[in-house]
């Protein structure tokens, strides 16, 4: 699948711009903070509806903008769509495909996006939310059930959380507590099995690239983790819920006295082992890198294996946080499918990749080549 034309309309510091892309590479260079990431997330939106840094639509509308539109050219699924998406402040967004309207999990079905940026490259040494969101981000555009499912997760969490903090003040709260307990349950329990089998496939193709990548040297190993009460993972859903009920009545006591939600796939996490030792704790910090990167780059042939085809690749700025064994090794494994690469120099990366260059400047866009 590609982008073959994106138009940007008051979208972010865009007034109106165009950019026709190549279907393999493109470079995209500029000083910082002139749009290059704001072009990758404008993108990135075609994908699921959602930016990946921010979860307000009124962020995305540029300073004296009433609303913003990503209009997009695509060829995916050997057929030429049109994706529109329409941002208001404080209303819902509107997205056709083809002129015929889509909710944002829906878009999942016309274009899908893997996105590499210099946080991921903190992807095994920051927190578990951070690896749940990978999760998510992941697992939504291959499952659109599971991306329906964490939205109903989302606003569960939200309404119990604040039952929690709030019944001392309110005791009548504490009449819903357990509706809103088991509705958590029942919804972690499937969002636990595509986790497990998510991470299972990650973990395969995952070992398979780093073992390529570290010249065979190191074996990586992604094990997924839930509450302790949930015996096994890839078990049916009734049998989840179930264990994460035990878990619930163990905790609920600790629930109001802490005022935290101590149960359900919030508390999930994937650790990584390079040679069987925690990657967390005894990795080197080129050792991380080189496990971010190998998941990142699993991430986008699982996605190939689940459409038959490969999805954009996004890779923002992030080849200048690696050497050049980790670059020419990214380089190497992009082709196939079509990539989008924003840099500040584009001289080494456009003549290493031979790809179509842009120059953004102040939310101008503009082809070089």
């Amino acid at each position: 699948m590609k982008i073959n034309k994106i138009v940007l309309n008051g979208f972010r510091n865009y007034e109106w711009e165009t950019a026709e892309f190549s279907e393999q590479t493109n470079v995209i260079f500029g000083n910082n903070a002139q749009g290059k990431t704001n072009l990758l997330e404008a993108v990135y939106l075609l994908s699921g509806g959602k930016s990946f840094r921010t979860r307000s639509d009124r962020d995305l509308i540029g300073f004296n903008y009433s609303e913003a539109e990503v209009l997009a050219e695509v060829s995916s699924h050997e057929r030429d769509q049109t994706v529109r998406i329409r941002l208001f402040p404080g209303q819902a967004k509107k997205i056709t495909v083809n002129g015929v309207k889509k909710t944002g999990t829906e878009l999942a079905e016309t274009v899908n996006t893997v996105l590499f940026c210099p946080d991921d490259l903190n992807l095994i040494k920051d927190g578990a939310q951070v690896r749940r969101k990978m999760m998510d981000q992941a697992i939504s555009q291959i499952r659109p059930k599971y991306a329906s499912l964490l939205t109903e997760f989302n606003r569960l969490y939200e309404h119990k959380t604040r039952i929690l903090k709030d019944w001392r003040e309110k005791p009548a709260l504490l009449e819903t507590l357990d509706t809103f307990s088991d509705g958590l349950c029942r919804v972690s329990a499937q969002m636990i099995r595509y986790r497990a089998a998510y991470v299972a496939r990650l973990n395969e193709e995952g070992s398979r690239i780093h073992e390529e990548f570290s010249g065979r040297g190191e074996h990586l190993n992604l094990c997924y983790h839930t509450v302790s009460t949930v015996r096994d993972p890839f078990a049916s859903s009734k049998e989840i819920y179930y264990d994460l009920c035990e878990h619930q009545e163990k905790h609920r006591q600790a629930e109001l006295e802490s005022t935290f939600c101590l149960t359900g796939a919030h508390k999930d996490d994937v650790e990584f082992t390079i040679n069987g030792i925690s990657a967390r704790n005894f990795a080197s910090q080129g050792q991380t890198r080189t496990a971010a990167l190998s998941v990142k780059l699993a991430e986008r042939e699982i996605i190939l294996q689940e459409t038959g085809e490969y999805p954009i690749l996004l890779l923002d700025d992030v080849l200048s946080e690696l050497d050049e064994k980790r670059q020419a090794f990214v380089l190497n494994r992009i082709g196939g499918g079509q990539t989008l690469i924003t840099c500040c120099e584009d001289a080494q990366i456009s003549a290493r990749t031979g790809g179509k260059v842009f120059s953004v400047e102040g939310g101008k866009i503009l082809a070089c080549t």
